[in-house]
């Protein structure tokens, strides 16, 4: 109870209409003692739908020997709705538990550790930080994988029996009877016959042919004889609402799988950029084709594997397709740098056939709904190209993206990575013999290597390292593409390690409650503590670093005690925004809300909470700060909340949009994601339970 003046008292709270009948009495308790509560004298009081049952009377307390306290006691009853409420939840979080933290710049750093800090055994760590380490889930990479061989499984060789499948990862067995490799498939099944388009046939196009982004156009179908308000309610979820003179309404969403398929799975600009593209544009411009241009060893197939893993994470239907993994399933791993020759009339003939049936595949798949190949090959020479370019006639639209790479000691280090994963090599016991035939390989590529010049393309040049590098672009339009060139202007292989992790337990962490702004339960201020230890050894050996918190002051107190790096604010990086139901309970959201609470557990991707966002609006706004972190050469610590680090988790994962409200992103716990040339690996440490 809040004293407002000298006689009156309020007390507040919320019961449904249909309540069951309160029977209580008021207590007085001092406000600066541990005194007892003090009971109001006379029968108990009942409280029935609303109404204060019995004669009105004064409440006495009797205080102190002879002293009586009279207060006058009032009832007044409101229907109060759920936004109601949790509005009145918000502004008592605000105006009786002020922010602590308020008044702190968006830009701070912490250069000297503040006098008398605790050093206590309670916030201590152990020296080895690999005490901390616990599994990651089974879907990450903890460990080297080669990039080729993550990429599109060959349907078409899969389908007439060139290999067996035996895992998700891509491990097949071979069928090549020159190659010694051992035979799976039946003897029923024919010879594969591949037509290959004539190379020498010059590709006939205009170089200036504008890119559109990829995505299909989704009209409502018209409604004949009903009138109605569509509101947004999140991308794949519409909901129709009754207009005022509407007694009646119906809606038929149905779309063409063509077009369902075609559309990327976003919102936000993506959604918008997709849909103007597509009334706009041509048909083959729904579909996209970014072909590799260059030799080995520059960095191909790690662009590849980047460029499709940020493309899906933004909702476009991605695929890589690895042409060096089709010719392996179709002629063998033990293939010598003679292979390779340009004066190899065989050689050259295979090495076209599987470039066109991994062509044939993506447009394919294209077909039946991709939005964007990715075609990884060196494609070194024009008539390689132009062969491209005439397949993709009609089907899709081409963007060169060439490789050049002019640093030796870069190009040598890819060169014995090469050697040490690729499965070319897998059983060549002998290291420099195997360096040695690939670098008689690379030289036979250097002879017949053209660069390019023609259609539509984008050159990055020396930009392993990030820095003095450029990138070229030539007929480059449309919001896709323009997407494309900025990340790719924005990416580079310099290993650096990023920490994800959750803010301390809050307040609201306790009592059940989403979304709010309160400050750190007593665990949580001990998590902060334990956090700060554990970035200072982490990140001791690093020459720089940054720390970045969301706007809310639970992920700002726990990067408090942290001191020596620079803090930065990021609005991008605050809760997803649950509107309405902010401050809720997800038990009360089932009570008060069900319709809500049921539209949420059928797909809470797609899900936006009344007046909130949904995970495809929080993907949306945490583009920025992925291009960010890719750009960054420093560790950095992401100190966040759990919708958005698991947004932020799934690109490194590249773990399918679907996913990502169920990934698990435990408090106290912190997920250190490795960047560099061999990929991203991922490590979880768990400082408290």
């Amino acid at each position: 109870m809040e004293r407002e003046s000298t006689s009156m008292w309020e007390l507040s709270f919320v019961v449904p209409p249909n309540h069951e009948t309160l029977d209580f009495k008021f207590l007085l308790k001092p406000k600066y003692s541990n005194t007892p509560s003090v009971v109001e004298e006379g029968p108990n009081r009942l409280l029935t739908g609303g109404t204060l049952q019995g004669d009105a009377r004064l409440a006495l307390f009797r205080l102190n020997g002879d002293e009586v306290l009279e207060s006058r006691v009032f009832i007044k009853a409101d229907r109060v709705s759920p936004f109601d409420l949790a509005a009145s939840w918000r502004a008592y979080q605000e105006n009786l538990q002020p922010s602590t933290v308020r008044g702190i710049p968006d830009v701070s750093i912490n250069a000297v550790p503040e006098m008398g800090a605790e050093n206590g055994s309670s916030a201590s760590l152990e020296l080895d930080l690999e005490h901390y380490v616990v599994p990651a889930p089974a879907p990450a990479n903890s460990g080297l994988v080669y990039a080729a061989n993550m990429a599109e499984t060959p349907r078409s060789l899969a389908h007439l029996g060139v290999f067996s499948n035996t895992d998700s990862s891509g491990g097949a067995s071979y069928s090549n009877k020159d190659a010694g490799v051992s035979v799976d498939r039946p003897a029923t099944i024919k010879e594969m016959e591949v037509i290959v388009p004539d190379p020498s046939k010059v590709y006939s196009g205009s170089g200036m042919v504008e890119s559109k982004s990829v995505g299909t156009f989704s009209p409502l179908q018209k409604q004949d004889s009903h009138r109605g308000l569509f509101v947004d309610r999140g991308v794949g979820s519409p909901r129709l609402v009754k207009s005022a003179s509407a007694a009646t309404f119906t809606a038929d969403l149905k779309l063409d799988s063509e077009t369902k398929n075609a559309m990327p799975a976003a919102a936000g600009a993506v959604a918008a950029a997709a849909v103007a593209d597509q009334m706009l544009g041509p048909k083959e411009d729904r579909h996209l084709a970014i072909v590799l241009v260059g030799l080995p060893a520059r960095g191909k197939t790690f662009t590849a594997a980047k460029l499709t893993r940020y493309l899906r994470w933004l909702g476009h239907e991605t695929k890589h397709f690895n042409v060096g993994k089709y010719r392996r399933l179709k002629h063998g791993t033990n293939q010598t740098a003679d292979f390779f020759r340009g004066d190899n009339p065989e050689g050259m003939e295979a090495r076209n056939e599987v470039a066109a049936l991994a062509m044939d595949d993506m447009i394919s798949w294209m077909q039946e709904g991709g939005q964007v190949g990715i075609f990884d090959a060196t494609n070194s020479t024009k008539k390689r190209r132009n062969m491209l370019m005439k397949m993709a006639e009609g089907n899709c639209k081409i963007i060169f993206l060439e490789t050049i790479c002019n640093d030796e000691r870069i190009i040598e280090r890819n060169i014995r990575l090469k050697i040490q994963q690729s499965p070319d090599y897998a059983e060549e016991p002998d290291f420099e013999a195997g360096l040695q035939d690939f670098k008689t390989r690379l030289a036979n590529y250097e002879t017949v290597y053209e660069p390019v010049e023609e259609g539509s393309y984008i050159k990055m040049i020396d930009m392993v390292g990030g820095q003095d590098g450029q990138i070229q672009v030539n007929n480059i339009s449309g919001y896709l593409p323009g997407r494309i060139v900025f990340f790719l202007v924005n990416t580079h292989l310099t290993p650096r390690p990023i920490l994800l992790t959750r803010h301390g337990e809050s307040r609201d962490n306790v009592r059940g409650r989403i979304g709010g702004d309160t400050a750190l339960s007593d665990a949580g201020e001990l998590y902060a503590k334990k956090l700060s230890t554990f970035v200072e050894k982490r990140l001791k050996p690093e020459r720089a670093a940054s720390i970045w918190t969301s706007t809310l002051q639970r992920t700002i107190l726990t990067a408090s005690p942290i001191v020596g790096f620079p803090k930065i604010q990021w609005r991008a990086l605050d809760e997803i925004n649950a509107g309405v139901c902010d401050g809720m309970t997800y038990e009360e959201i089932k009570k008060n809300m069900p319709e809500e609470y049921e539209s949420r557990k059928k797909d809470k991707l797609r899900y936006r909470y009344p007046r909130g966002e949904s995970y495809l609006d929080v993907i949306q706004r945490l583009e920025p700060v992925i291009i960010e972190l890719e750009r960054q050469r420093a560790p950095v610590v992401v100190i966040s909340h759990q919708a958005v680090l698991r947004a932020l988790y799934a690109y490194f994962a590249d773990r399918p949009l679907k996913e990502i409200p169920h990934i698990e992103v435990p408090l106290h716990t912190i997920i250190e994601i490795q960047m560099g040339v061999t990929g991203v690996q991922e490590k979880r440490y768990k400082l408290m339970d």
